[in-house]
């Protein structure tokens, strides 16, 4: 599916520790005067700083889209026998993933794996967003850097561990760095979407807004609860062009849309065999899309949806969240098998 290119969403958005939180490094410096467990740090403008790497918070997002799916969906990490049921399986368990190969049985080195359309099509709903060890990933953050219009305010705490037989100190003090204070700034990009996977990512947004689970290390102990301010989301369709009266055309056709939609990618993948990944071919939000720009892309090629602001951003997730319901209605939850 990635040999095309036919929507993609971006969401701006900001996070901001709601206590302390940590993302350790992962040795410990030379440095007598730092304390034993950093924060990382990468040099950004000029300067090192610490930061929020992408890979922490895409693991934590995933962990979280497992939960949802496991909770509402199929319960168990095993491919359930119902193909409708959506399902998350464990990413950790690689022998788990037989069902990608012809020949699970095989030896090592002589597995042949399916073709990548059936890959896909066998994956689980999280595999498809966020890839495994035979197709790539559709979603994507970057690190979040912090922005320099807010104050960080870091500390440094002290503690140790407890024997859990006999309540004595097992180990330690031993001294961490904490952030409390500042804002981090992101964003996440999702390709050749479909408007369940963009409402999944939304309800996982949505829950660490809320403070259900954290980032970092420590979470159990009351580190790493963030809240989220949303920026901005656009949402890109490079195959379409604007014309001078805002009327939308398909790229070769003359007729233009009577509406503005939110599409998914399967309403992008017309014709024979030009869908073998079965992304769903109705994925459009049934509404027209109201209040959002609508404008051309750089260069006058291709149309961009932009939702700014809280409210907006907001508006966006709700009508994907809604196509998230649906599948689970139509036979991808559990209650429905």
């Amino acid at each position: 599916m990635h040999k095309q290119f036919v929507n993609h969403c971006t969401i701006d958005l900001t996070i901001i520790p709601d206590g302390p939180i940590l993302i350790k490094s992962g040795r410990e410096g030379a440095d007598p005067t730092k304390p034993q467990m950093e924060f990382v740090e990468t040099f950004h403008n000029g300067k090192s700083i610490i930061y929020l790497p992408g890979s922490s918070l895409k693991g934590a997002i995933r962990a979280h889209a497992e939960r949802i799916v496991r909770t509402v969906g199929h319960p168990e990490y095993e491919k359930p026998s119902n193909t409708e049921l959506v399902w998350a399986n464990n990413p950790l368990d690689t022998d788990k993933y037989d069902y990608l190969y012809e020949n699970p049985q095989a030896e090592q080195g002589v597995k042949k794996k399916l073709p990548a359309p059936a890959i896909y099509k066998e994956s689980s709903f999280t595999d498809q967003i966020f890839g495994n060890i035979a197709i790539a990933s559709r979603f994507r953050i970057e690190d979040a850097y912090p922005d320099t219009s807010v104050p960080l305010k870091i500390e440094e705490r002290n503690g140790v561990a407890i024997d859990r037989v006999f309540g004595s100190v097992a180990h330690g003090p031993f001294d961490y760095q904490v952030c409390t204070a500042g804002a981090f700034k992101t964003k996440i990009h999702l390709k050749n979407f479909s408007l369940a996977q963009l409402g999944l990512i939304a309800l996982v947004l949505r829950d660490l807004n809320a403070g259900w689970f954290g980032i970092g290390f420590a979470k159990s102990r009351g580190l790493g609860v963030v809240r989220l301010e949303y920026n901005s989301a656009v949402v890109q369709y490079p195959g379409c062009t604007l014309d001078d009266n805002n009327q939308i055309y398909s790229f070769g056709s003359s007729t233009p849309w009577d509406k503005i939609y939110l599409l998914g990618a399967g309403k992008f993948l017309r014709g024979d065999n030009a869908n073998p990944y079965n992304f769903p071919t109705n994925d459009t939000e049934k509404q027209e899309v109201k209040n959002v720009a609508l404008t051309a892309m750089d260069f006058k090629f291709g149309v961009e949806l932009r939702w700014d602001g809280e409210n907006g951003v907001r508006d966006l997730f709700t009508k994907a969240v809604v196509a998230w319901s649906h599948l689970l209605q139509n036979g991808g939850a559990v209650c429905a098998s």
